[in-house]
């Protein structure tokens, strides 16, 4: 194979510009790439995957965090530990690339300036007759319902789009079901409005878990209990600037390598954005766990973290 780059990338990105921006950004970094544009949900697992069975040693998510979330399962979904995946953010959410850098990168991707890789860790969530993996954020409870009201929001993207829709779901689907929560060997039982469980920093634009590390084998987690609508309006600035109250006590943050939920009613779960499960499937159980070090990533170093560490 002459090509060792593949580019997996939404048609619809950029408004319909998505091709002449990668075709552009190829000329710019001096790179050939065989660019494989998605036909629907589900069709950039089968993109990557087929990829990695071919030989490409790079292969990269040209769309939002929904096209990261798919190309990523496909590459891990191979089974090729040597391949190296990357993101160029060109959607409408682009959270994982934030945290990579890359959305900085590409940003200035004329300037042609240097990555690196590193390994980094992934999420597994699975129920009975399903499974998935994650690279970025998973959300349960209110955080699913949020994702839910996004779908039917077009004008707006980024931050923007997912404050309106947190404001949309805070008024129809506000919910505390009591769930029995096990982090590690810790077992918490009572009402849960959200819980959100990151390997990177943000969920929906939101720096929720801004302090949390790609390699540490370790999922930051947000807990929020029996909160009112006030509670959230009166923290939604706190989420924006990553800085929500660590002592406060209806909100839990912390870390844990494994986690299981059980719900006496159906669960409304997305990963990456994409929806895990809705109630309409009536998942009730969810058990997640880190996989350390299990990808190979693409990062830009001088903005890792977003720039906020290390």
């Amino acid at each position: 194979m002459n090509v060792d780059t593949c580019v997996i990338y939404n048609p619809a990105a950029g408004r319909g510009k998505a091709e002449a921006w990668l075709r552009d950004a190829g000329q710019t970094l001096g790179e050939e790439m065989e660019l494989r544009p998605t036909e629907g949900a589900g069709h950039a697992i089968e993109l990557a995957r087929s990829a990695c069975e071919a030989g490409f040693a790079k292969v990269i998510a040209a769309g939002g965090d929904g096209t990261v979330h798919e190309v990523a399962n496909g590459v891990l979904k191979s089974g090729r530990l040597d391949v190296v995946f990357s993101t160029w953010p060109i959607g409408s959410a682009n959270d994982y690339a934030f945290t990579l850098g890359m959305q900085a990168w590409w940003k200035r991707r004329h300037e042609r300036l240097p990555t690196e890789t590193m390994k980094v860790d992934v999420g597994r969530v699975s129920s009975p007759g399903r499974e998935r993996f994650y690279v970025n954020a998973l959300g349960a409870g209110f955080n699913g319902m949020v994702t839910l009201e996004s779908r039917h929001i077009r004008w707006l993207t980024g931050m923007p789009l997912y404050a309106w829709a947190f404001l949309k779901a805070m008024v129809k689907h506000f919910a505390t079901p009591k769930l029995t929560i096990a982090f590690d060997d810790t077992i918490v039982e009572g009402p849960t409005l959200a819980l959100t469980i990151n390997l990177a920093q943000r969920e929906g634009g939101f720096p929720i878990t801004p302090d949390a590390d790609l390699t540490d084998g370790l999922f930051d987690y947000m807990h929020a209990t029996k909160l009112r609508r006030w509670h959230l309006l009166r923290y939604l600035p706190a989420m924006a600037r990553g800085r929500l109250p660590k002592n406060h006590p209806l909100l839990r943050l912390g870390r844990a390598q494994t986690i299981v939920v059980k719900s006496p009613t159906p669960l409304c779960v997305h990963t990456d954005g994409e929806f895990f499960c809705t109630p309409q499937d009536g998942v009730q159980e969810l058990a997640i766990e880190v996989i350390p070090c299990r990808l190979r990533v693409e990062v830009y170093p001088a903005a890792l973290y977003g720039g906020w560490k290390r």
